[in-house]
């Protein structure tokens, strides 16, 4: 958790501000996973903050949602070429993904549990996406 707020706090996610009266103000949660290597060892424990967009209005929070989405089929079809070209092929991980676009929305978000900078009274005004919103995806891609 401290790594992700790390992360939140690098790249300028939010700026605490006052509530806002008569606004709708976006939840969050914490979702943890365990990442194992290739043995089956444990590598790494993960926690992601993820908003809860499902609260999201259309019209208000976000405007065209999309998720894209690779085939199985195709993969195969892309490996197999590699493998008869003899491609190299890499593999890309992108850390904290959706933290890269800049929202153009105006969203508020309470504070995610454990926020040592939070004020019963602010809520953080997201600058960036996070994982959970509508609109991530898409404005990811969009500036990919």
């Amino acid at each position: 958790m401290n790594k992700e707020l790390a992360a939140l706090e690098e790249n300028d996610t939010w700026d605490m501000v006052d509530r806002p009266t008569n606004t709708t103000i976006i939840g969050n949660r914490w979702v943890y996973s365990v990442k194992m290597k290739d043995d089956g060892s444990l590598d790494r424990y993960k926690a992601i903050l993820v908003a809860q967009g499902y609260k999201q209005d259309y019209g208000i929070d976000y405007e065209e949602t999309f998720d894209l989405v690779a085939k199985m089929t195709t993969v195969h079809i892309l490996l197999a070429l590699g493998s008869i070209r003899s491609w190299k092929l890499h593999q890309l991980d992108v850390k904290n993904v959706f933290l890269h676009y800049d929202l153009q929305e105006v969203i508020f978000m309470n504070p995610p549990p454990v926020y040592k900078y939070s004020c019963p009274n602010q809520v953080c005004l997201l600058k960036k996406s996070l994982s959970g919103f509508k609109q991530a995806p898409c404005s990811w891609f969009e500036k990919f």
